[in-house]
């Protein structure tokens, strides 16, 4: 089947933001120039200025902003429309009930889709009967106190509640879009991402593929540690996106996780095994071809996204030690950060200052040609706490260089028994990892061939592209898919380096 109408729904990636995930879209929409696409970005503001020049099969970009101004036409004021109140309190007690089924959350968000699509949501949230609302049903089901009547600490306050439907109601922005037609929805994240397509999917009956390269839920725990928010509001909120995850495994027909490890929570979450169809990501060896020499100072190189998620202050107290046991080591990182999170670059800076390292751990931006930030290491460090399944790291092992990775995501999957694989969050461990391999000459060049030839077998943009491929066509159709899954060996990392 060729020609299909591919609607493909983002969040804070393609084609407005750089990373694996913009990598990964750009790869399959140009890898598939017979299937016609539109796209449907979630951004901040909709000021955002496409980072991706798109190709010709590319039909339409949409972007639906989610901060920024309140939406033309919402004029928030004291009073709600009594349809609404009835559907926000139907919200909230689903919120407010861990063990709500996903169909419940869906039929009030396909409510609210309808209303949505008439009246202001945002209004509405903003009305003081909707605050009131909120309130009353936290207080009374969540925190309600000490049986002496003295409010405990995680007791809801009427601000809670304001700040509360604030983050609801940017959060469901995407339910006043109107719905695009299209022969196949395709959202490349669960959560916020999926709520357009759910929009779709509810009035025309099209069939979803859920794709998921990090588990959104997970990442959403982690990133919620960090957010200003009171204890009340960030498990409300969670407690909305942990459903709304749910909601999305339920009404697709096919989910595509990046790595098997995703598999794990998207079936504890309730999706059903029997849809889940693993599909690695895959980079052109054309554009990897393996590297000749290494340079001549001891060096290691990080790429990627400059993001608390990729934990760059572990790799500092890392190469700390390497430094201080081998004082003539580099460290050289290779990125940006995405818009608004600038002062983590400037947090990192000091904290390399302040171990006496700035001189030696350098920033240095995006480059042109991703392989020269490979070439410029002898080995190349991943230290997320969270990934799905990295390019950054299959990228350098196609170009022949030994990793160094943290066990997060679907790490091991891709470096088998190529690399050597650390805990998170553990700088001790990461530290004797680089210096076993800057140390060993023999042990660095043999598993830097191996993680080249592992990457040439299993992980080629071809070979994603096709299942991909494979997947739009059974589901347009209305087949199911066949059972089998990739094989891919995840040999034991350590096992394989001594």
């Amino acid at each position: 089947m060729t020609g299909t109408d591919i609607a493909m729904f983002t969040e804070g990636t393609y084609p407005y933001q750089y990373g694996g995930v913009s990598v990964w879209c750009d790869q399959l929409v140009r890898g598939m120039p017979g299937h016609n696409f539109q796209v449907v970005a979630l951004v901040a503001t909709g000021a955002e200025q496409c980072a991706w020049p798109l190709p010709d099969n590319v039909g339409s970009l949409v972007a639906v902003p989610m901060w920024g101004a309140t939406p033309v036409g919402s004029r928030p004021g004291r009073r709600a429309r009594p349809g609404f109140l009835t559907r926000l309190a139907e919200l909230v007690d689903v919120l407010l009930d861990p063990t709500a089924p996903p169909s419940r959350l869906g039929d009030v968000l396909r409510d609210l889709v309808d209303y949505g699509q008439r009246e202001s949501l945002a209004a509405n949230f903003a009305s003081e009967q909707a605050v009131r609302l909120l309130s009353d049903a936290w207080r009374d089901r969540w925190a309600p106190g000490d049986p002496s009547g003295a409010p405990s600490p995680a007791t809801p306050t009427l601000h809670d509640a304001l700040v509360a439907l604030q983050l609801l109601e940017h959060s469901l922005r995407a339910l006043s879009h109107p719905p695009v037609q299209a022969d196949v929805l395709h959202a490349v994240t669960n959560g916020l991402g999926v709520l357009p397509a759910l929009t779709t999917k509810w009035r025309y009956g099209t069939p979803l593929i859920v794709t998921e390269h990090g588990i959104y839920l997970r990442e959403q725990y982690l990133h919620g540690r960090n957010t200003p928010y009171r204890w009340p509001v960030k498990a409300l909120y969670l407690s909305f996106v942990r459903h709304l995850c749910a909601l999305g495994y339920h009404e697709a027909e096919v989910i595509t996780p990046g790595n098997v490890y995703n598999k794990r929570w998207e079936e504890r979450l309730g999706a059903r095994a029997s849809i889940i169809r693993t599909v690695h990501n895959g980079v052109d060896p054309a554009d990897f071809p393996g590297l000749d020499g290494e340079p001549p100072t001891p060096t290691i190189s990080w790429v990627g996204r400059v993001d608390p998620i990729k934990d760059l202050e572990t790799l500092l107290r890392a190469f700390a030690q390497v430094h201080r046991d081998m004082p003539e080591a580099r460290l050289r990182m290779f990125g940006s950060p995405p818009h608004g999170r600038e002062d983590y670059v400037r947090q990192c800076g000091t904290l390399a200052t302040e171990l006496g390292i700035a001189d030696v751990a350098t920033f240095e931006g995006r480059v042109d040609n991703i392989r020269d930030a490979y070439a410029a290491g002898h080995v190349v460090v991943l230290c997320s706490i969270s990934e799905g399944f990295p390019y950054s790291l299959i990228e350098a092992m196609t170009c022949g260089r030994a990793c160094v990775a943290t066990d997060v995501g679907g790490v091991t999957e891709a470096v088998g028994d190529t690399g050597l694989v650390v805990p998170p969050r553990n700088p001790d461990a990461l530290a004797q990892a680089c210096l076993s391999l800057l140390r060993d000459d023999d042990l660095r060049r043999r598993l830097g061939a191996a993680a080249r030839a592992r990457a040439l077998e299993y992980f080629t943009v071809d070979r994603a592209i096709a299942t991909i491929d494979e997947i739009y066509n059974f589901v347009a159709a209305g087949r199911r898919l066949p059972t089998a899954e990739p094989a891919v060996p995840v040999e034991s990392a350590l096992e394989g380096a001594r």
